[in-house]
């Protein structure tokens, strides 16, 4: 039995356990158009903006995971985290191609921007000059949790990816796979940050502290990114972050970005006791895709 979700065919049975691992994968940047959603330019920069702010958050995850790999002592939970890892680490090469070959290619430096990411998530949400063992474990603790909240994120946004029509509005086919890709194994892996964070002790008050801090700030860095793409593509007219939050909430409605509605109800689903991400997307549906990318079958051919 299969239901349909948006664009795609939506498995109900899950696949058992998997197993998580990095996927090579090549994309052709030759040609891809600034404004990949024609006609839609503040929808791109929304979306766009994601490849400024992804790369630099990937690494400060991969930077936490590696802290803590060495206290888990969970075979499957330490199995799952290098995979983990692994695809985090291509997920931020993936993205700084597209800065460093697509958004210079259209005139726009992505290296100012770039260096308050690296500020923010290696200097403010890095390891840290603390020197008393205790307080680098707190440390270490609130990043994990931090993790969690971001990666069911990552999760809700690459779910949308999976199941948006975007082809109605003539995405470009490049863009739209590195997005899916990307979703598809944000889906496939979202529960790990969140066992993760259990295993070194963050529970349910913790979590939601968590999440209160990281959902804002990372939509505010969204809006930002996707403002300095606006203000520095010539083609573009300037705008101020009014016009820009009330083109937000009109794409999605149409359906261009997921809905401030939905972004919303997700957040507050982790209020709920016992919450787990396995109640995001379909591991089945993620793993489909992945195994149809054609950025992954360039690789494999």
């Amino acid at each position: 039995m299969r239901i349909t979700s948006g664009l795609t065919q939506r498995p109900i049975a899950p696949p058992g356990r998997v197993a998580i691992r990095p996927r090579r994968v090549d994309f052709d940047w030759e040609k891809a158009p600034l404004v990949w959603l024609p006609n839609e330019p503040i929808a791109s920069y929304l979306l766009g903006s994601m490849n400024l702010v992804i790369p630099e958050g990937e690494r400060m995850m991969i930077q936490a995971f590696e802290q803590a790999l060495p206290d888990v002592h969970d075979e499957k939970l330490r199995e799952d985290m290098l995979g983990f890892m692994g695809q985090e680490l291509l997920h931020a090469e993936a993205h700084d191609e597209v800065m460093n070959q697509v958004f210079t290619r259209h005139g726009i430096d992505p290296a100012p921007f770039n260096r308050q990411m690296q500020y923010f998530f290696r200097r403010t949400l890095g390891i840290g000059d603390d020197s008393d063992p205790q307080a680098i474990r707190q440390r270490l603790i609130e990043r994990l949790g931090i993790c969690a909240s971001s990666e069911h994120m990552f999760a809700f946004v690459g779910d949308w990816a999976l199941n948006a029509d975007l082809e109605k509005f003539g995405a470009d086919p490049q863009m739209l796979d590195l997005y899916r890709w990307h979703g598809a194994e944000e889906v496939e892996h979202r529960a790990v940050a969140h066992e993760v964070a259990t295993y070194f002790g963050v529970g349910y008050f913790r979590r939601c502290i968590s999440m209160i801090i990281t959902w804002p700030i990372f939509l505010g860095w969204l809006l930002r990114a996707a403002m300095y793409l606006s203000r520095n593509d010539p083609n573009t007219p300037n705008i101020g972050y009014p016009r820009l939050l009330l083109e937000f909430v009109r794409a999605g409605r149409r359906g261009l970005v997921p809905g401030v509605s939905k972004w919303f109800w997700s957040g507050v689903s982790t209020f709920v006791p016992g919450f787990h991400p396995d109640s995001v997307g379909s591991t089945a549906q993620a793993l489909a895709y992945v195994a149809q990318s054609p950025a992954a079958k360039r690789v494999n051919t």
